[in-house]
């Protein structure tokens, strides 16, 4: 419960706004000054040399005032601009400075005149604002301050709440070792370092607790607020050097994000994934039973990539671990690449390229072929063989393909009915199949011999369809013309020596698995796979996951949110719903999607709960996981 007669003293700039207010009225009133940025540099300098005690506070206002040549016309635009720059998680949590009124100050070294009208809109009135005043000439020139009032002087916050002689526990919220010193000299109970705008070292390093936004605060005072769990306790753990705007994306929404630029052996991540809440991978980290078995808080695991044989799917589901990855965003990059690849190995390209390398002029148009109205089979008619079924007509191509699954044509395109008819017809070859373990070694020799003489072979899919020594033999043999390889039965986890057979191999093409490697698909990839983090962290969306029911929820809105993850087996659905009948709980709406092995339901509830709720949904027979949004 919370403690009767605790206060809760807020410093202003950069803690209830994310900027220094005196800054940005140097922006509007220095705006015609040709030395602007100049001068808007030295007042920040002088901000920081007062905040952090270097300076006295009296003279870092008389020299930023002095600077500022403001009029009293600026105040009104300041005041606008200023409702514009709320902290964001202050701006969420209103329902707390609605509730909790009575027992909230702020104390600012700042100018009542744009305080008080941005923290009335916070319901804290005029009298439990104390900061500094403006002087004003008689034209209304600001000239300087009330050096009467306490705050103008140094050490004033210490002097002003001495003054105020608050009871129970006083709790300082700032940014600046200005707002610390109350808690030094005794007068505050603990100082909250409010790092969400601006990272002072000497105020986090004096801190009580180090609070990156208000959520945190609220959390660990067991106050109201708009989330259940502040995002920075939420710790993502992203592996093999994904792309930059993933952290960027994850961290901008308020998570806590660790970035590794290689890939983790088995042991390595076990050790590593302890207390992580979100896993990123790409396609070298085996995430297993063992390391699912070690991950004590995981919720998701996203992979920045196609593949998914990486991980163990189903385990993730018994452990209620969601998996997402990115099926499209890379799809152009890899039919560029093949379309690329189809030309010069048609051409010859390549030898003609070793040859001039090496010094060797052989102009010639022998095994140089065109790749207008010759036959291109597609092996795998998804995502990338539709696109590149398109793109490859484009160039008078006439393709065919064949998949397991009865797929609709695009164009001109022909099905074949089996694989064997495929290889019959085709002068280059494409593979586009998936990462099921069952299509290892899907083109072996007996497939090489069903293969036109002298026709091409491209893998950009997966290392382990192709018998890598049954197309050594073939085009040694010469019965394949050339071949494109992007992908191998065995790739390092990091850049680093490499071998293959195929190696020195004439007309072969050997790229390092960098089909969707391009900084257009690597960036799609940083923007989707995020998204589809935050939205089921935030929200419980499971939409496009990979290994669990597909649910798309409505925005949340002025609601608790249960997400409860179960075996599916009959009768839990009642048992929940029981539980809240029993609470007297009052659903708003309620979403259940399921699959052979687990159930997913989302309620809504729309009244404060008793928190014996919580753990009796977590008790419900066959439960995997149960968290709770609001």
């Amino acid at each position: 419960m919370i403690e009767a007669g605790r206060k809760y003293v807020f410093d202003f700039d950069s803690t209830l706004t994310r900027v220094e207010a005196l800054d940005v009225l140097a922006e509007m009133s220095l705006k015609d000054r040709s030395n602007r940025d100049e001068v808007i540099r030295e007042i920040q300098k002088i901000t920081n040399l007062g905040i952090d005690g270097d300076i006295s506070f009296t003279e870092s206002l008389e020299r930023r005032i002095r600077l500022l040549e403001a009029h009293r016309d600026d105040l009104p635009r300041l005041v606008e601009e200023l409702r514009q720059k709320i902290s964001k998680s202050i701006a969420s949590n209103k329902e707390f400075f609605d509730k909790f009124s009575e027992d909230i100050y702020v104390i600012s070294c700042g100018f009542k005149e744009f305080i008080d009208p941005i923290v009335a809109e916070y319901n804290i009135p005029s009298e439990r604002v104390f900061a500094n005043t403006f002087e004003f000439d008689e034209d209304g020139r600001i000239v300087g301050f009330d050096k009467g009032n306490v705050l103008a002087s140094h050490n004033g916050k210490i002097q002003c709440l001495k003054d105020l002689d608050l009871d129970g526990e006083v709790q300082v919220i700032g940014d600046g070792y200005s707002d610390y010193v109350m808690r030094e000299a005794g007068i505050a109970d603990k100082f909250f370092a409010y790092t969400e705008n601006v990272h002072r070292e000497k105020a986090t390093q004096a801190a009580d607790h180090v609070a990156p936004n208000l959520d945190e605060f609220l959390f660990v005072n067991d106050l109201p607020r708009n989330i259940s769990y502040p995002k920075n306790r939420i710790k993502i753990l992203l592996l093999e050097n994904v792309h930059p705007a993933a952290f960027d994306n994850l961290a901008e929404d308020g998570f806590s994000v660790e970035l590794v630029k290689h890939s983790l052996s088995e042991e390595e991540l076990i050790e590593k994934i302890r207390g992580v809440h979100v896993l990123g991978i790409r396609s070298k980290t085996q995430v297993t039973k063992k390391v699912l078995d070690a991950a004590n808080k995981l919720l998701v695991v996203g992979a920045f990539c196609i593949g998914t044989t990486q991980i163990d799917l189903d385990y993730c589901k018994k452990k209620g671990v969601v998996v997402f990855n990115a099926p499209y965003s890379n799809t152009r990059s890899v039919v560029e690449l093949a379309i690329g690849q189809i030309i010069m190995l048609m051409r010859s390209i390549f030898p003609r390229s070793t040859e001039i390398h090496g010094g060797q002029w052989n102009k010639t148009a022998e095994n140089s072929r065109e790749v207008r109205g010759k036959n291109l089979g597609i092996v795998g008619y998804g995502n990338i063989g539709k696109q590149l079924s398109v793109l490859a007509e484009a160039m008078g191509m006439r393709v065919y393909f064949y998949d397991i699954e009865e797929k609709l044509a695009l164009g001109n395109a022909k099905s074949c009915a089996t694989l064997e008819d495929l290889l019959n017809v085709s002068d280059v070859v494409s593979l586009h199949i998936d990462d099921n373990k069952a299509n290892k070694n899907f083109i072996g020799e007996r497939e090489f011999r069903q293969m036109r003489e002298g026709a091409v072979l491209l893998n950009l899919s997966r290392g382990f369809v192709v018998d890598i020594p049954a197309l050594v033999q073939a085009l040694k043999s010469g019965k394949l013309a050339g071949a494109a390889v992007d992908v191998y039965p065995e790739e390092p986890r990091s850049n680093g020596p490499f071998e293959t057979e195929l190696r020195g191999l004439n007309n072969v093409i050997l790229t390092p698995h960098i089909g969707g490697s391009t900084e257009e698909a690597q960036r799609d990839i940083a923007d989707f796979v995020p998204n589809k983090i935050m939205g089921y962290i935030n929200s419980g969306n499971t939409v496009d996951a990979v290994n669990f029911p597909n649910i798309r929820l409505p925005k949340q809105d002025n609601a608790h949110r249960f997400l409860h993850i179960h075996k599916n087996v009959p009768g839990v659905m009642a048992k929940i719903n029981e539980v809240l009948a029993r609470y007297e709980m009052n659903i708003t709406g309620q979403y259940l999607s399921t699959d052979s092995d687990v159930g997913y339901v989302i309620s809504d509830l729309n009244k404060e709960y008793n928190k014996e709720v919580i753990q009796a949904l977590k008790k419900v027979e066959n439960t995997i996981k149960f968290r709770v949004l609001y």
